[in-house]
């Protein structure tokens, strides 16, 4: 498929003439159970020129990204004619306690509470808009674990999985069974939460989700059958059960360089959401003539002209354009 047409920077498509700089302003939200969240939000002051409600989009981070990571990201979305959130799990960035070690949280924490309490704010401070979410890795599965997630009205993910350990690359698998289901493992024990960036690797992590991800399961409930982040077998199989009150469409994007958004993994996830329409797009680096992308570099900005207008114009219409980089993976309907 041909690389698809888009405008440059210096020359913004007409729908983004004309909007206010993007500037983010700070906000600090809190979860049900009183955790302070912080983030920022891109809003619009004047109304859509053409009438319609103007479209909110949340951001949902890769584990231990910070929020800021997707600044010239959500800016961007911003200009294009969206109001835009983007904000910290508990634990991370914005979201970090003084005290690490004494944070019990886990990737659990990180849908059914903070990304619930983004959506519901969404909901409340954008009354009427409709609601769209970009889920990056961790991002695009915890949004099957928010109790409200049928708010939502497009998702678009990129390398969605939920780290269980088959289905990492094979080329890849053996260092990152030692990196994250050694290493990381003996370091939370030793510290109380993983100093991950000490290592370089990534934000320091509250330890559930360093336990979470070290013990994950082919079938994620079954992930936290044990202590210290048991949920009981009704609970488990509520969580699962949640994935399907998603009826938004999603497109799920992929690229062949990444060794945790492998085909299986990426399957493996879209598998829960059984009440959405699901494609599968998956992309060579060769195809927009890159030499890689790999798990994390398809929001960066040298990326802007050739990857992003495939998000931007899947929260738009909800279809690619036929001129898409990639090839289709899978394609599944919603149960009538």
């Amino acid at each position: 498929m041909r690389p698809m047409h888009t405008h440059t920077a210096e020359q913004p498509p007409a729908a983004a003439q004309g909007c206010e700089p993007s500037e983010p302003q700070p906000v600090t939200l809190r979860a049900d159970d009183g955790y302070p969240l912080g983030g920022f939000v891109w809003r619009h002051r004047e109304p859509p020129a053409h009438g319609a409600p103007r479209p909110v989009v949340i951001v949902n981070a890769a584990t231990s990204v910070r929020c800021r990571y997707y600044f010239r990201f959500a800016a961007w979305l911003h200009r294009h004619g969206w109001d835009a959130i983007v904000y910290d799990y508990r634990g991370i960035g914005e979201s970090r306690p003084e005290n690490l070690s004494a944070l019990d949280a886990s990737w659990l924490d990180w849908g059914e509470r903070d990304f619930e309490a983004v959506l519901r704010y969404a909901h409340k401070a954008f009354a009427g808009q409709p609601i769209d979410v970009v889920g990056h890795s961790i991002g695009g599965f915890v949004i099957g674990l928010a109790p409200s997630n049928a708010l939502v009205r497009r998702v678009f993910t990129m390398g969605a999985q939920y780290a269980h350990w088959r289905d990492y690359a094979r080329r890849s698998r053996a260092a990152m069974l030692w990196k994250w289901h050694v290493v990381m493992p003996a370091l939370t024990r030793l510290y109380g939460y993983f100093p991950a960036g000490r290592l370089g690797w990534m934000e320091d992590t509250p330890r559930g989700v360093a336990i979470a991800w070290s013990r994950s399961r082919a079938r994620f409930e079954e992930t936290y059958r044990h202590a210290p982040i048991a949920r009981g077998h009704a609970q488990r199989q509520a969580l699962a059960s949640r994935f399907a009150a998603l009826r938004a469409p999603i497109l799920a994007a992929s690229v062949t360089d990444d060794a945790f958004g492998t085909v299986a993994a990426i399957e493996r996830l879209l598998g829960y959401f059984t009440h959405s329409d699901t494609l599968h797009l998956r992309i060579a680096p060769a195809a927009i003539g890159a030499e890689s992308i790999g798990h994390f570099a398809f929001f960066h900005s040298r990326f802007e002209t050739s990857l992003w207008p495939i998000a931007l114009g899947w929260l738009r219409t909800g279809q690619l354009e036929p001129s898409t980089p990639g090839a289709i993976v899978s394609s599944r309907g919603a149960p009538g």
